[in-house]
C-alpha cells in the first residue's frame, strides 16, 4: 500500500491493529484514489485478523492527521461524472462502516489538524484523543469551497450535536481546536505531546474492550430531537429562508448540506449516509465548486506560500514601523500593527490628532475587553506599542514608514521628504495611496528603489487584503520585505505593477461607474442595486459610491484630467463619471459623509434611495433586464481584470482572483474575476462580452492582446 501502513501491536490478550496514514511523496494525507484503494485493502486485512484483534488505532505519520479530499481530482470533474463520484463515496463509506461496526474499539490519535475529509476519518473512531495544542484545527470547512461534508460528516455531526447544534460546523464551516472539541465531546481525551497518543490509545482499548457508535445503540436519541420535535420543526421552517437571504441562491453547498441534515435526521443511519452521498456527488461536479476550490484553496495557498514574493530575498520581520497621518486609514494600520506586536509611531500634524488616531485602537481593544476576548493587561500592552507624536524625530530607527495622508501629490511629497531621513539603515518607505501612480510619488524619494505602494483597504481592522504596488524603480528586496510585512499583520498580500489605480481601485472604478452609467440611462436605481446584490455583490454600486464619497471619485477624475493635460492629452470621462460629477457639483450630493448622495440617511432611521433620483434620471421606457444589469456589472470588472493581465499590471491569476474578491467584493461564487471567465468558458465569455460591447460601449471590448492573455493564464489541473 502506498498511502497506508498496517501493523499489529502486541497487547494484553491479543493484538491491536495500527493503521497509519502516510501518503508517499506528499506532505499531507489526502483521500486520493490510491488512498481509497488502500483503505479497501487495509479493511480487508482487519477483517482477516479480526479474531485476534482487541482494537484498532488510527494514526498519521505526517505533522497533521489528515488533510481531506484530493481537490485537484475534484477540479477535473464534470456533471457526467456524478454517478461515478457517488459510487466512490459509497465505497469509502462502506470501509468506514465496516471498521466501526466490528464490536472492538477504534481510537483515533489526532497529532495535528484534521479538516474536511480528515475530520470525517477521525469520526470513524469511537474514541478520539488529541494533542492539546490550541494551534491545531479540526472541523468541516467544505462549505467554504462550494462543497459539503459527504464522507459521513453531515450525518455524524448531526447525530453527535443535534440538528441545531451542528449547523455552525456544517453550514458555516466553523472550526475548533482540541480544547473546544473536548468541550463539545467530539474529542474524548487530551494529551500533552504526540508521544503520549499511542500509549493513551492502548490504555483506552484495554479498559474498554467493546465499542459501538452512539447511533448504533438501540437507546440512541438525537440531541435536541428530530424534525418531528415542534421546536426543531419550527427552526427548520425558517432556516431555508434565512439561508437564502445569506446566499441569495448563488451558493448551493449550504442549501444542500441543510437538506441532507434535515432529511437524514428523519431516516435510519445508513439511509442518511446515502442521502448525504447523493448531495455531495451533485455538488462536486458543479461550476461553483470548481470556482471556489480554485480560488479559496489553490489561489489562496499560492499567495500564502509566497508565489508572488520575489525569490531569494531574506525574510523581513518588522520591529518598528512609522505611520504618517492618524486619520481613518492611519489609525487602522496602527491597530493592525500593534495587535501583532509591532512598535508603532503614529505621526500627525499635532499630538491631539495623533492621540485621536490612537483612540481608535483603544476603542477596538475596549470592545474586546468588554466581551471577555482580551484582558485589561493585554489591552494596555497593545496600546503601549503605539506612540502618538507630531515630531518626525520620533520616527528615527523605523524599519518602514508608511504615509497615509490625503490623496494629494504635493502633500505626499512633503511628508515623504520630511520622514524618509529617519529610516533605519536599509529601511524602506511606502505610500498607502489608492490611485496615484507609485512611480510618480517615488520621485520625491531619495531612494526610489526603496519606495513602494502598500495599499490597505477600509476599514483596515476588518479587511484582509493588502495590495502591494511595485513602482518602476522598486527593487525585488523591497517588494519581498513589503510582502513579509503584510503577512506579519496576518493579512493577505497581492503584488501588482504600477499603473493608474493599480488593480483594485482601477477595477472597482469600472464597477461603480457602470452602475452610475445605468442610472444615467434611465434604469431605476432600486433595480440596479437589487440586481447587484442578487448577483452576489455585497452592496449595490450606488451604495458603494456613497460610502466611499462621490467627492473622492470626482477628485480622482480631476487629478486624472490634470495628469493627462500635463502629458498633452485629453481625458474623456465615462458617462458614469460625468453623472457622479453632476451629483456633486450641480446637485450638491457628496455622499454619506457629506449628508447624502444617491441615498438619504435620516437620523435614527434606515437609509433609503434619494427620491429625486426618480425624477432626475429614471425613464419609464428605458430597456433593462436583471440578467443584463448583472452581466454588465460582472463582465465589466472581468474585462478590466483581463486587461490588467495583458498590460502586466497583474502577473498571475491568483493575485487577480483573490484581489477581486477580498478587495472589491467580486462575488465569491465566481471564484474571482479571472475564474469567472474560465468558469463561464472562455468562448462563452468572449461571445457575451462582444454582445455587451456592441450595446454598451468599449468598456466591454476584448481586443486580441487581452484574448491572448486570457488564454495564456488559463489554469490547468
Amino acid at each position: 500500500m502506498q498511502t497506508i501502513r498496517y501493523e499489529l501491536i502486541d497487547a494484553a490478550g491479543g493484538k491491536v491493529a495500527q493503521i497509519t496514514f502516510d501518503e508517499a511523496n506528499s506532505p499531507v494525507n489526502t483521500m486520493c484514489r490510491q488512498w481509497q484503494d488502500d483503505l479497501a485493502e487495509v479493511t480487508a486485512k482487519v477483517l482477516a485478523d479480526r479474531a485476534n484483534l482487541k482494537g484498532i488505532v488510527l494514526a498519521s505519520a505526517k505533522s497533521s492527521f489528515f488533510a481531506g479530499a484530493d481537490l485537484k481530482a475534484t477540479m477535473r470533474l464534470t456533471p457526467d461524472d456524478a454517478p461515478a463520484v457517488f459510487a466512490e463515496i459509497e465505497r469509502m463509506k462502506k470501509q468506514f462502516r465496516t471498521l466501526e461496526t466490528l464490536g472492538i474499539p477504534v481510537v483515533a490519535c489526532l497529532n495535528g489538524a484534521a479538516l474536511g475529509g480528515g475530520w470525517e476519518v477521525a469520526l470513524v473512531a469511537h474514541y478520539r484523543i488529541a494533542v492539546n495544542d490550541p494551534k491545531i484545527q479540526f472541523g468541516l470547512p467544505e462549505v467554504t469551497l462550494g462543497l459539503m461534508p459527504g464522507a459521513t460528516g453531515v450525518t455524524k455531526m448531526t447525530r453527535l450535536l443535534g440538528l441545531l447544534g451542528a449547523q455552525p460546523y456544517i453550514l458555516e464551516g466553523k472550526l475548533f481546536n482540541p480544547a473546544e472539541a473536548l468541550e463539545l465531546q467530539l474529542v474524548h481525551e487530551l494529551v500533552a505531546t504526540p508521544d503520549q497518543l499511542l500509549p493513551a490509545a492502548l490504555a483506552r482499548i484495554a479498559a474498554h474492550p467493546q465499542a459501538m457508535q452512539p447511533w448504533d445503540d438501540k437507546n440512541y436519541k438525537m440531541p435536541g430531537g428530530t424534525p418531528a420535535n415542534p421546536k426543531i420543526a419550527g427552526a427548520l421552517t425558517v432556516a431555508p429562508a434565512m439561508l437564502k437571504k445569506t446566499t441569495r441562491g448563488r451558493y448551493p453547498a449550504p442549501e444542500a448540506a441543510l437538506a441532507a441534515m434535515a432529511e437524514g435526521a428523519l431516516v435510519d443511519y445508513d439511509t442518511a449516509l446515502r442521502i448525504e452521498s447523493r448531495y455531495l456527488a451533485r455538488l462536486m461536479t458543479t461550476p461553483v465548486a470548481r470556482n471556489m476550490i480554485n480560488t479559496f484553496f489553490f489561489d489562496m495557498n499560492a499567495i500564502k506560500s509566497g508565489k508572488s514574493r520575489p525569490a531569494g530575498a531574506p525574510r523581513f520581520k518588522p520591529q518598528k514601523v512609522g505611520i504618517l497621518g492618524a486619520g481613518m486609514m492611519g489609525a487602522g494600520i496602527a491597530w493592525s500593527q500593534a495587535s501583532r506586536g509591532i512598535a508603532t509611531v503614529l505621526k500627525d500634524v499635532s499630538v491631539d490628532k495623533a492621540e485621536a488616531g490612537k483612540a481608535y485602537s483603544a476603542k477596538l481593544t475596549q470592545a474586546r475587553v468588554d466581551k471577555g476576548r482580551m484582558t485589561p493587561d493585554a489591552q494596555q500592552a497593545l496600546l503601549a506599542r503605539i506612540t502618538p507624536t507630531a515630531s518626525a524625530a520620533d520616527l528615527a530607527g523605523c524599519d518602514l514608514i508608511i504615509e497615509a495622508v490625503f490623496e494629494n501629490r504635493e502633500l505626499k511629497a512633503k511628508v515623504t521628504q520630511e520622514a524618509e531621513p529617519q529610516l533605519a539603515p536599509g529601511g524602506f518607505f511606502a505610500s498607502n495611496t489608492s490611485t496615484l501612480p507609485i512611480s510618480g510619488l517615488a520621485t520625491a524619494s531619495s531612494k526610489p528603489e526603496k519606495f513602494i505602494g502598500i495599499h490597505f483597504f477600509s476599514p483596515v481592522d476588518k479587511m484582509k487584503l493588502v495590495e502591494i504596488i511595485r513602482g518602476k524603480a522598486t527593487d525585488d528586496e523591497t517588494v519581498a520585505r513589503a510582502f513579509d510585512y503584510v503577512q506579519a499583520l496576518g493579512k493577505v498580500p497581492i503584488v501588482v505593477n504600477d499603473s493608474r489605480g493599480f488593480y483594485t481601485s482601477r477595477t472597482f472604478g469600472t464597477f461603480v461607474m457602470e452602475g452610475a452609467a445605468m442610472l444615467g440611462e434611465g434604469i431605476p436605481a432600486a433595480v440596479i442595486e437589487n440586481a447587484a446584490m442578487q448577483a452576489g455583490l455585497p452592496v449595490g454600486p450606488l451604495a458603494v459610491l456613497d460610502e466611499t464619497a462621490l467627492t473622492l471619485s470626482v477628485h480622482v477624475m480631476e487629478q486624472t484630467r490634470a495628469d493627462y493635460a500635463a502629458e498633452g492629452k485629453t481625458y474623456t470621462a465615462t458617462p458614469g463619471e460625468l453623472l457622479v460629477e453632476r451629483m456633486v457639483k450641480e446637485l450638491n450630493r457628496p455622499g454619506r459623509a457629506g449628508g447624502g448622495g444617491f441615498y438619504d440617511y435620516p437620523a435614527g432611521a434606515k437609509k433609503h434611495l434619494w427620491p429625486e433620483l426618480r425624477t432626475l434620471f429614471e425613464k419609464p421606457d428605458a430597456p433593462w433586464s436583471v440578467q443584463e444589469i448583472q452581466d454588465r456589472l460582472l463582465y465589466r470588472q472581468a474585462v478590466e481584470t483581463a486587461r490588467c493581465l495583458a498590460e502586466g499590471v497583474l502577473t498571475s491569476t491568483h493575485d487577480a482572483n483573490i484581489g477581486s474578491i477580498f478587495g472589491i467584493g467580486f462575488p465569491a461564487w465566481t471564484g474571482g474575476a479571472m475564474q469567472f471567465i474560465y468558469g463561464m468558458g472562455v468562448d462563452n465569455f468572449l461571445r457575451r462580452a462582444d454582445e455587451l460591447a456592441a450595446r454598451h460601449g468599449a468598456g466591454f471590448a476584448v481586443d486580441a492582446k487581452v484574448r491572448e492573455a486570457i488564454e495564456k493564464f488559463r489554469p490547468v489541473y
